[in-house]
């Protein structure tokens, strides 16, 4: 096929960074679950106890999947990341589809590209192979990395053989979703229905009937039990799936034309609400679908961590060094569990916090944001609104994940006290998503190229605030970190000069961005 080669190629060269951030990323989140549970369990005892504790906690069982040998490092591995990791690659592999086809579409480049001697169906080609291949690649190394931990070799291939033929079955449903729809958000919304729709299929069946289970392709992988006896008939399925997907896919693509989708865009009004006339209602109409969405996640993710209850030092065990990074050395350990789960909720919300602020780069890489600025609109005005939105977003999820994480414990132990100081210990942690969230509206206003470096932010508090003590780090580089300066609530007490602190360096990187933004040419 012509000019499948040369798309091929070019594909790879764009998505090189993606490939490197999302293999380490997914191989890190299986090996470090092995790591962990090795370092967590010091007797056969406390395992076999934590075990039982897990495979009697819905919750945890719709979050994770079905409870297989938890009393093994491999039953754990797969339990507590294989559904993470599979939610993980489809995301992978909507946005790698999606970059080559509906958003080259979209953009106009791919016409270019056709008015060259090149088959109709190469760049569709050459984005499914590179989604596959990417997908390969993590498969192959997060089996190496289990093997090498060591985890026995025939049950690390399973699990990742399964990873990557599960990524490749929402790869091809993702193709579809190209085809269908006529906007890039539209093929996203869609791709992403269909991963929600598979987890929550897999959960709903995993705690109720489980048929339900095998009506979707993350069931089919973890159907695969590796470390609990593993089988690999389940792969015929994903492998079927894929096929079938993106043989749907050919066919759709043959019968729509360019540029549009088999689903006709639907009109919008004729007369905008008053709302949308408002730079504001701009910004929160194009945002409130991703703010609604990681408000209900982390609310789930919340629930799923306060189901625990008291019964944290049964699933935590006697280790030591688990302990001492609950506790960061001292103090109660239930306090210090939710201590750290409010901190790492936090670290999830600050992904939303630092995808708000770069949201209008993407607006403004795609041309939108000039016509919107040839209007009366000043530059200031258009970016207030934007960092308003970011503000009143950030609120929304860091209050989904603390009413989440005190419902879910209230629930379990009938104390509903803990309802409040949860949710006011979640949103003590505003100030610290504003300095990330205030450094990537700096770089966006400065230098929009760099502005993803702004994820750096998180990575560092992760680093910090997980592996600081245990490796030593200078308290130099530890005090780069925001999250290293708020008390641990409600294992500490909370203080507010930190917090105001915080707030005002946010709140300065921000200004200095829509300064920066003020005086640059755009685009």
């Amino acid at each position: 096929m012509t000019g499948v080669g040369t798309y091929f190629w070019t594909f790879l060269r764009r998505d090189r960074w993606m490939y490197v951030w999302w293999t380490l990323g997914l191989t890190v989140l299986y090996y470090s679950q092995a790591v962990s549970v090795d370092g967590l369990y010091t007797t056969r005892a406390e395992f076999d106890r934590a075990a039982a504790t897990m495979e009697q906690n819905t919750a945890f069982i719709a979050m994770a999947g079905p409870p297989r040998a938890l009393n093994t490092i491999g039953g754990q591995v797969m339990w507590q990341a294989s559904a993470f990791g599979a939610v993980l690659v489809g995301l992978m592999s909507m946005f790698l589809v999606g970059r080559h086809t509906r958003a080259e579409e979209e953009s106009g480049r791919d016409e270019l590209l056709r008015a060259a001697p090149v088959a109709r169906r190469a760049s569709l080609t050459a984005a499914l192979l590179n989604a596959l291949l990417a997908n390969a690649l993590i498969g192959a190394l997060v089996a190496l990395s289990l093997a090498a931990f060591p985890l026995p070799a025939a049950d690390s291939l399973a699990v990742g053989v399964g990873l990557a033929l599960c990524g490749w079955v929402f790869s091809a449903t993702a193709l579809v979703a190209a085809q269908l729809t006529s906007s890039t958000r539209g093929m996203y919304g869609l791709a992403g229905t269909v991963i929600g729709a598979a987890y929550a299929l897999r959960a709903i069946g995993d705690v109720g009937n489980p048929a339900l289970s095998w009506l979707s392709p993350i069931g089919w992988y973890q159907g695969m039990h590796p470390f609990s006896g593993v089988r690999w008939w389940p792969a015929l399925l994903l492998v079927a799936g894929a096929g079938a997907a993106a043989a749907a896919a050919y066919l759709l693509f043959a019968r729509r034309d360019f540029g549009a989708g088999l689903w006709a865009a639907r009109p919008g009004p004729a007369r905008a609400t008053p709302r949308l006339g408002t730079s504001f209602g701009l910004a929160w109409h194009l945002q409130r679908g991703s703010i609604l969405g990681w408000t209900a996640g982390l609310a789930v993710l919340g629930i799923a961590y306060g189901s625990i209850g008291d019964d944290v030092g049964s699933v935590m065990g006697d280790s030591q060094t688990g302990h001492d990074v609950l506790v960061q050395g001292g103090g109660d350990l239930v306090d210090g569990f939710y201590a750290v789960a409010l901190v790492t909720l936090a670290l999830i919300a600050t992904g939303f916090a630092i995808s708000s602020a770069l949201q209008p780069r993407g607006e403004e890489d795609v041309g939108r944001v000039e016509p919107l600025l040839a209007t009366p609109l000043a530059r200031r005005s258009f970016l207030l609104a934007q960092v308003a939105t970011t503000v009143l977003g950030t609120v929304l999820v860091l209050l989904g994940a603390g009413v989440g994480l005190g419902a879910g414990y209230s629930l379990v132990t009938g104390d509903a006290g803990r309802l409040l100081p949860f949710t006011l210990g979640a949103l003590g942690y505003l100030a610290t998503l504003a300095v990330p969230a205030g450094a990537a509206r700096l770089l966006y206003g400065v230098a929009p190229r760099w502005a993803r470096l702004s994820w750096l932010v998180l990575l560092l508090g992760f680093v910090v605030l997980f592996f600081g003590p245990l490796f030593r780090l200078p308290d130099w580089v530890q005090a780069l970190s925001p999250y290293h300066h708020l008390a641990l609530v409600p294992a500490e007490p909370f203080h507010w000069a930190p917090f105001l602190a915080l707030l005002v360096v946010g709140a300065g990187l921000s200004v200095a961005g829509q300064i920066g933004f003020a005086r640059r040419d755009l685009r």
